[in-house]
């Protein structure tokens, strides 16, 4: 394979493995992979991104559910409100800058989910009422359907600030929640008439072994927290590519 190439599999790779070690599938990793190598073509970006995030979510949640880290009852009010409007925000093609922009945001918002601190299994966790998890799942899955992502960046954060779940649980419930939009979002680009691009077997190879590790160790005791602040540095690195990107067109 050509340099290039290699680079491009061995960082869906790590993405794949980070995320998944923390509950989440990868979408936004995969975007900043794709604005580093490409001009962000939503196009083709959201489909992709989409793509390998239920491939990877598929996994993380088995590795999860497995080591008994996932909850019905938080997972359901959130899924409820979020998947209607992942399927409308996948349906919708934003104005180049707008897209970018919007990507830019979930960026700086998984780079802070990285790099923030995560609540201790012995912190006091209570999951929210439904009145309140549906619609903040219909704001998450939105801007899920529209930024290509599967909302997991946004609804972590929420869970772990308002103490929803603790940790472990806070990532398995991340990852259900990640596959139900990353699918109706991919819905909603179908329903446009858009068809999936080709995507190479070695990117799914790729994300498919990352995410088989990430999940299995982030699962039970294993702690990437230095990977994960770099990663997190590397997405804010992205964020200013694509806000760059953005004031020139």
């Amino acid at each position: 394979m050509p340099p290039l190439e290699i680079l491009l599999v061995a960082l869906l790779f790590v993405v794949a493995m980070l995320y998944s070690s923390v509950g989440h599938a990868g979408a936004s990793g995969y975007l900043a992979v794709l604005a580093f190598f490409s001009s962000l073509d939503q196009s083709v970006a959201k489909p992709t991104a989409l793509a390998l995030n239920i491939l990877v979510a598929t996994i993380t949640v088995a590795q999860f559910a497995r080591a008994g880290h996932f909850s019905w009852r938080l997972l359901l009010p959130f899924l409820l409100g979020s998947m209607p409007f992942a399927f409308y925000g996948g349906s919708i093609t934003l104005p180049v800058t707008g897209y970018k922009l919007v990507v830019a945001f979930a960026l700086l918002v998984a780079s802070l989910r990285l790099l923030m601190r995560t609540v201790a299994k012995n912190e006091t966790a209570e999951p929210p009422r439904v009145v309140v998890a549906i619609p903040a799942g219909a704001g998450v899955g939105l801007l899920a359907g529209l930024t290509g992502t599967g909302g997991g960046v946004f609804l972590t954060p929420l869970i772990i600030f308002f103490r929803w779940a603790d940790t472990k649980a806070a990532a398995g419930v991340s990852a259900a929640f990640i596959l139900g939009n990353s699918l109706a979002g991919l819905a909603g680009i179908y329903s446009k008439g858009t068809l999936l691009p080709w995507i190479e077997w070695k990117w799914l190879a790729a994300a498919g072994v990352g995410g088989l590790i990430g999940s299995y160790f982030g699962s039970k005791k294993f702690d990437v927290g230095i990977l994960r602040k770099l990663l997190g540095v590397a997405l804010l690195v992205a964020v200013v590519k694509l806000v760059k990107e953005s004031l020139k067109v």
